[in-house]
């Protein structure tokens, strides 16, 4: 019989700043203790909020960075089943296009530092970032692609991809 699991909805939000550098939270919480990733943090569904409004809400609360919708990606929707053994859950990962200035101070969640592309690689990573998450981003984060992760300890990581959307520059409008 298949565990029940709670489903929790979370963002993830890629920022760079303006060298090209990825700004990573080096977390001090579960999930994802003592490893360096993207900031974010779960809907909150009790009110309605949109994916796009959390990851808004998300990047003032966590580094003091204020964007709006029109800053914002969206380049991937994962479906994790079994994340951890503990729980599924459902992401949307957002490139956001304003770079930011300054480095974030400490906080609870963490601290903050910026890397190049290439030594997000060398770091201490989640293992499903390492082999699917960075990848996705390489690939994806101009377009849209629609994911589904089989997490599960007891197996090893699975994903199906359900959708691509590559990207297409805008053409100037025909006279």
């Amino acid at each position: 019989m298949t565990p029940v699991r709670p489903y929790k909805i979370a963002v993830l939000v890629f920022i760079k700043n303006d060298k090209g550098e990825h700004l990573l939270l080096l977390r001090a919480k579960p999930p994802n203790l003592g490893t360096w990733s993207p900031i974010g943090g779960k809907l909150e569904t009790a009110i309605g909020e949109s994916p796009f409004e959390c990851a808004v809400r998300e990047t003032a609360e966590e580094t003091g960075h204020h964007v709006s919708i029109p800053d914002l990606h969206l380049f991937a929707m994962i479906a994790e089943k079994a994340y951890e053994g503990d729980a599924h859950w459902l992401l949307f990962l957002f490139d956001c296009r304003l770079p930011i200035t300054t480095l974030p101070p400490a906080m609870n969640e963490g601290r903050f530092a910026f890397f190049a592309r290439a030594e997000i690689d060398t770091l201490e990573l989640p293992e499903t970032d390492r082999t699917a998450l960075w990848p996705i981003y390489d690939t994806h984060h101009a377009g849209f692609v629609a994911l589904r992760a089989d997490c599960d300890p007891a197996r090893p990581l699975q994903i199906n991809v359900e959708q691509i959307m590559p990207y297409t520059p805008p053409t100037a409008p025909s006279v």
